[in-house]
């Protein structure tokens, strides 16, 4: 799933590599997806996209956009796949593709569920407009925003939660929320009312620099970027590193469900209390 630092690095691929391109004719569904969206009907995304170029793209929170002449904008969220490729070697199946003039293509597709919206102008979705007001945890002004978080939610709430649901942070997901807690050494079901100041201290900084880290790395080597390939950034905790142990202590890696998504977490470098 696309989070914050395969959301920079894709938008950051797409400008080295289509702007300029111009689209020849947008293909709807080759297969129908009952949990990927659209906005409006994506057979009608062809004839608004024919001939125009593409501008720029730009990464947010959970959403790339790429934007076209014409004020056209194409938003897509974390659950969609983008790859760049010639055409004749596109899937069979797919959930949008849009081919350009010089005979390449970039084909969407989606696993489980996912976003392709196109709009022009504003676009009134609750998750695209908390994404595009997200602040950049590398900017100055996120610490006073993190501390407003904290202050505002209620103590009960486990740290994974506070992180990694209802949109606090857009781009902070479950993937990234794993590594993010193992640097601060923090249990993913400790209650935030029970977090020291030294821990809320060390939960911020791990905010900041995992996310730089994944970030600079392109993205986690559990995700693809725009031409399929893994991220370089080598997660400590996730379905690929489970087996090799904790890599601070050797000690086994827990994986349990919680809050609708796996955790995974060191008991010995992330005491439950």
């Amino acid at each position: 799933m696309l989070e914050l630092p395969e959301v920079l690095n894709m938008s950051s691929q797409l400008n080295e590599a289509v702007i300029g391109k111009q689209v020849k004719c947008v293909l709807p569904p080759s297969k129908a997806h009952k949990f990927c969206w659209f906005n409006g009907e994506p057979q009608e995304y062809s004839a608004k996209l024919e001939n125009k170029k593409i501008v720029k793209a730009e990464g947010f929170g959970i959403f790339v956009e790429i934007e076209f002449e014409e004020g056209y904008k194409l938003a897509f969220n974390d659950g969609v796949n983008v790859r760049l490729i010639q055409r004749e070697k596109a899937p069979k199946n797919y959930q949008l593709m849009i081919e350009f003039e010089d005979g390449m293509a970039l084909v969407f597709t989606v696993a489980m569920y996912g976003g392709i919206f196109l709009h022009q102008g504003e676009y009134d979705n609750e998750y695209y407009i908390k994404s595009k007001r997200a602040l950049s945890p590398f900017s100055e002004e996120y610490r006073a925003y993190y501390d407003e978080k904290l202050t505002q939610s209620k103590p009960t709430l486990s740290v994974k939660g506070f992180l990694a649901t209802e949109q606090r942070f857009p781009g902070i997901g479950n993937g990234v929320t794993q590594d993010i807690l193992f640097e601060a050494s923090i249990h993913p079901k400790r209650k935030i009312a029970n977090l020291s100041d030294l821990e809320k201290e060390r939960l911020f900084e791990a905010i900041v620099t995992t996310l730089k880290a994944m970030t600079e790395q392109g993205g986690r080597n559990t995700e693809k970027d725009l031409y399929g390939n893994s991220g370089g950034y080598i997660t400590k905790m996730s379905k690929l590193s489970q087996m090799g142990g904790c890599p601070n202590c050797e000690g086994l890696i827990t994986k349990e469900n919680f809050l609708g998504g796996s955790i995974y977490y060191c008991m010995t470098c992330q005491p439950r209390d």
